[in-house]
């Protein structure tokens, strides 16, 4: 597969425990957002800095995704003296299923935990630096909560309406965005309310 086919594929699914335990770690969540957004091969010394890691604890959670399938090797840069990583699909959901085994959804559990813990800690730093940002940056950003009555069909064409709508603006796509671009994290959540007891 050639780097913009890679760029291009579509977003994996994963049902298997063992790979949600894998991913359940909020470094390996920083790698995986790093080389799946951007599309790039880097070496644990390059992605150190994402992971919040030495270069040596780096790597060894780069063994630990390539061991779950969500890394692979990439071909080197030169003589070949450095070890070269690259996600193994640019992205993926998690899904165990409505008739998960109990293992499946603690596995299941303790990932989107992380995930969340990581977004609420954005958030989080955001809100208490705001002050911080350049006004046309202060001025455009949002957080919100937003109560709607709609039906399955209704969700999941707004699912799909927003992730069209985000598509062309993703970093790995853009390769050549305009100077003034940053990088801007969405916070999506869709979850229909649960009834009360």
């Amino acid at each position: 597969m050639t780097d913009a086919e890679r760029r291009g594929a579509q977003r994996v699914t994963i049902s298997d425990p063992r790979v949600m335990r894998a991913l359940a770690h909020p470094a390996r969540l920083a790698i995986m957002e790093h080389l799946g957004s951007t599309g790039e091969s880097v070496t644990a010394t390059s992605c150190a800095e994402v992971a919040g890691l030495s270069p040596s604890a780096t790597s060894y959670h780069l063994r630990a995704l390539a061991k779950a399938g969500m890394v692979e090797e990439a071909p080197s840069r030169g003589d070949g003296r450095e070890r070269l990583w690259r996600a193994s699909a640019p992205s993926f959901s998690i899904e165990a299923g409505r008739d998960a085994s109990d293992d499946t959804r603690a596995a299941e559990i303790a990932l989107i935990d992380t995930y969340l813990q990581r977004d609420f800690e954005r958030i989080q730093a955001y809100a208490r630096n705001a002050h911080l940002v350049p006004p046309e940056w202060y001025n455009v950003a949002q957080l919100s909560s937003i109560v709607c009555a709609m039906t399955p069909e209704e969700l999941a064409e707004i699912n799909q309406a927003f992730s069209d709508l985000i598509e062309p603006y993703r970093r790995r796509r853009r390769t050549d965005p305009p100077e003034t671009a940053r990088t801007v994290v969405f916070h999506y959540a869709a979850t229909p309310q649960l009834p009360a007891d």
